[in-house]
């Protein structure tokens, strides 16, 4: 007799960006040569003062189990950077450590959605999002926010998804895919809906705040809108601005009532983040920040060479991005067209695959991002995969043929 799966699992589509990693990942290994632009982790190795600092606390005898809400000590250290980063305040008890950013945002859905409660979800967003909410039973309501809107949720879209069944709203800013960064200005005009919702809830991802470019600063909506910090859950990590995507740990800042239900699950799951990672956190947090600094410049530099290279290339429409490491380019202009066997492109997908068919280049496809027709393109890569593998997407736009201008 086969196992049954639970109707929660079976309607579970598999990460995008997971399945995209393992995909280029089997082509390497196959001996193919192929520039990776899907790679959504900082390219760089975590700093020496954080990756000493595990191997002390190893040394020292911390490898036993944490409090599962996270050691005090990160606790402190995350309330201190929160008031001194963020301008907003909580105590330790406002605050939970996870295995990553990702096991927080799941456990805090999880804890609060009964069948049928809504989340509302700007499109682009990131992958996970409508799939969490839906293995927790909710619905995510996806709202377009397209290039005329800077790829932003405005007030009236916002007002106009709220529902009686709206129980929360996720921002991410900086956005991954598209790299949008809401201003201050933004941000108000969206918390005063809010407010005259109070039954609707505010996630705020914000696990690429050091990646701003252009003089732009990402704001966090609870120190422009302090009487909402009541209904808001605060998400972020060590895994971008540190480069410590493997060491997973992400927290979560909020009303201890929902922290507190959070801590309940991963007690029943996971226990708590690992203790040596903890350590690392806590390094990461106190430490020498002028890594950051160099890591934004660095990315800043890239970001503005691959729209350099790609800029003129037939079929895409570039939107500079002031945050994150992505470009979100329109391919609009390549559907329709044919390849040289024949074949007519019909959608981003066709066009992702496209590329790697022919310019042996990887590049994650909009519509896995709920916005069509994208593409993303990770900038957290070396300069020379940069100018190589926009060389190559650009001679591959253009050996496609375009029989409507004919």
């Amino acid at each position: 007799m086969s196992l049954k799966l639970a109707e929660r699992v079976a309607r579970l589509k598999p990460s995008a960006s997971i399945a995209a990693k393992k995909k280029v990942t089997e082509l390497l290994a196959s001996g193919r040569s192929v520039v990776d632009f899907t790679i959504g982790e900082p390219d760089l190795d975590t700093p020496p003062h954080i990756i000493d600092a595990a191997i002390a606390a190893m040394r020292k005898g911390d490898t036993h189990y944490t409090a599962t809400a996270g050691t005090p000590e990160l606790r402190e250290a995350i309330c201190a950077k929160l008031e001194r980063e963020n301008g907003v305040r909580y105590r330790p008890d406002d605050i939970v450590v996870g295995c990553g950013a990702k096991q927080l945002i799941f456990e805090a859905f999880a804890a609060t959605l009964s069948q049928g409660d809504e989340v509302i979800v700007p499109a682009p967003h990131w992958v996970s999002y409508p799939d969490i909410v839906g293995v927790n039973e909710g619905v995510p309501i996806v709202v377009a926010c397209g290039e005329n809107v800077g790829f932003k949720l405005t007030p009236a879209a916002l007002e106009k998804a709220i529902t009686p069944r709206t129980r929360w709203l996720i921002l991410n800013s900086p956005n991954n895919p598209s790299g949008a960064v809401y201003s201050r200005e933004e941000m108000r005009e969206l918390t005063d809906v809010l407010k005259r919702h109070p039954n609707v809830w505010l996630m705020t991802d914000e696990i690429y705040e050091h990646l701003v470019y252009g003089g732009r600063a990402s704001a966090s909506p609870v120190q422009i809108a302090p009487e909402l910090a009541a209904r808001t859950m605060i998400v972020n990590g060590v895994s971008k601005a540190y480069a410590m995507t493997g060491w997973r740990v992400g927290y979560a800042a909020g009303p201890k009532d929902l922290v507190d239900a959070v801590t309940k699950l991963l007690g029943q799951s996971t226990t708590c983040a690992s203790s040596v990672s903890q350590a690392a956190a806590l390094a990461a947090l106190t430490g020498d920040q002028s890594h950051i600094e160099q890591t934004r410049r660095l990315y800043a530099t890239r970001r503005v060479r691959m729209i350099e290279l790609l800029e003129g290339t037939p079929g895409l429409r570039l939107s500079k991005p002031d945050g994150a490491f992505y470009l979100y380019p329109s391919v609009a202009g390549l559907i329709g067209r044919k390849t040289t066997s024949g074949y007519v492109l019909k959608d981003d997908l066709d066009v992702a695959l496209y590329l790697l068919d022919v310019a042996n280049v990887a590049v994650m496809d909009g519509t896995s991002y709920g916005l069509s027709p994208y593409l993303r393109l990770s900038f957290a890569t070396s300069m020379s995969a940069i100018e190589l593998g926009c060389a190559n997407i650009r001679k591959a736009c253009e050996a496609l043929f375009d029989d409507r201008t004919r």
